[in-house]
C-alpha cells in the first residue's frame, strides 16, 4: 500500500525522536514534536500499525517495523541532504529545513539520486 506524505511524516518523526535519545517514543512524544492533537495522532498510528509500518505494546511504546524503518530513514536521509543543500545555496537554515521538508515527500528516487550524488561529490562534503 501507498503511503501519504502524512503517514511519512509520522514514520521520520519517530525516527527522529529516537535518534534525539529517545529511549521509548509514546503518541504524546508524538504530539508534542509534530504540535498536533492527541485524536490526529492516535489515528495516524492506528493507520501505519494497521499497514505495519508501526507496532505499539501494552506500554504505549511505538516501535517502527522493519518497512517504517526503511521508509523513515529514505525520508530523513532526503531532509538532510536537501536541508544542507538548499543551506550551502544561501537559504537560511530555517526556510531551508521547511522547505525540504515539503520536497522530500514529492521530489522523484532519480532526481533525488542525482542529488545526492551530485551534492556527495562536491568538495567538502
Amino acid at each position: 500500500m501507498a503511503l501519504y506524505e502524512s503517514g511519512e511524516m509520522y514514520l521520520e518523526t519517530i525516527l527522529v525522536l529516537y535518534k534525539k535519545g529517545a529511549e521509548r517514543v509514546r503518541a504524546i512524544d508524538i504530539v508534542k514534536e509534530m504540535n498536533f492533537s492527541k485524536p490526529s495522532v492516535s489515528i495516524a498510528l492506528s493507520n501505519l500499525k494497521k499497514e505495519g509500518y508501526v507496532t505499539v505494546d501494552a506500554n504505549g511504546t511505538v516501535e517502527l517495523t522493519d518497512s517504517g524503518s526503511k521508509i523513515a530513514k529514505k525520508i530523513y536521509e532526503r531532509h538532510i541532504i536537501l536541508s544542507s543543500l538548499l543551506t550551502d545555496l544561501g537559504v537560511s537554515p530555517k526556510v531551508a529545513s521547511e522547505d525540504a521538508c515539503r520536497i522530500e515527500h514529492v521530489i522523484s528516487d532519480e532526481t533525488f539520486r542525482v542529488i545526492k550524488r551530485h551534492y556527495k561529490n562536491k568538495p567538502n562534503k
